[in-house]
């Protein structure tokens, strides 16, 4: 079995988009205000998310054990609400629109590796959910898609193709199930 040189691995092209002192801050901040779930105070996690700089609109609800990589590169709408142990992996630019509903444990992970690369080198894209989108719990949404307006990621599903706007999907792969109703 042969070793991989990892000196080969090279991700320079990488910009965490925040210097050393503002990462470490975060780091810090995040473990005390965010996956603390001691912490129950929304409206304080609100003002250090637009500390750090992410731009989050009115009446978005934070609830305990949310862990968010990099607020600097995070976008909330209105009325969004964000539940227990949902984890925020955005190593590049996630925009949650409006009205959505991100339930307990759903994930959105924008870092990935190439697998046909050798040296494993780092993937990223941005992740887009718009306006009413709604991901179940323990579901997943992977770098590069996006979940147009009032679809639904049902529980456990993994999206990692993009989801029509007013669809339900279930599923890994996440697969179309059947139309969304609003009434």
């Amino acid at each position: 079995m042969s070793q991989v040189d990892l000196s080969r691995y090279n991700n320079s092209w990488f910009n965490e988009g925040a210097g050393a002192l503002k990462r470490t801050a975060w780091f810090v901040t995040n473990a005390l205000f965010f996956i603390n779930p001691l912490n129950p105070f929304s409206g304080l996690k609100v003002r250090l998310l637009r500390l750090f700089g992410a731009r989050i609109g009115k009446g978005v609800v934070i609830k305990p054990s949310v862990n968010i990589k990099y607020p600097w590169n995070l976008t909330i709408g209105n009325y969004t609400w964000i539940g227990e142990k949902v984890w925020i992996d955005n190593l590049d630019k996630v925009t949650i629109g409006s009205n959505c509903c991100l339930s307990q444990e759903a994930m959105l992970l924008i870092g990935n590796h190439d697998y046909k690369s050798e040296t494993f080198d780092l993937m990223v894209a941005p992740i887009i959910l718009e306006d009413g989108v709604w991901l179940g719990a323990k579901s997943m949404v992977t770098g590069g898609v996006t979940c147009h307006n009032q679809s639904i990621l049902s529980v456990h599903s993994i999206a990692s193709n993009d989801l029509d706007a007013n669809f339900i999907y279930r599923g890994n792969p996440a697969s179309k199930v059947k139309q969304r109703r609003i009434s």
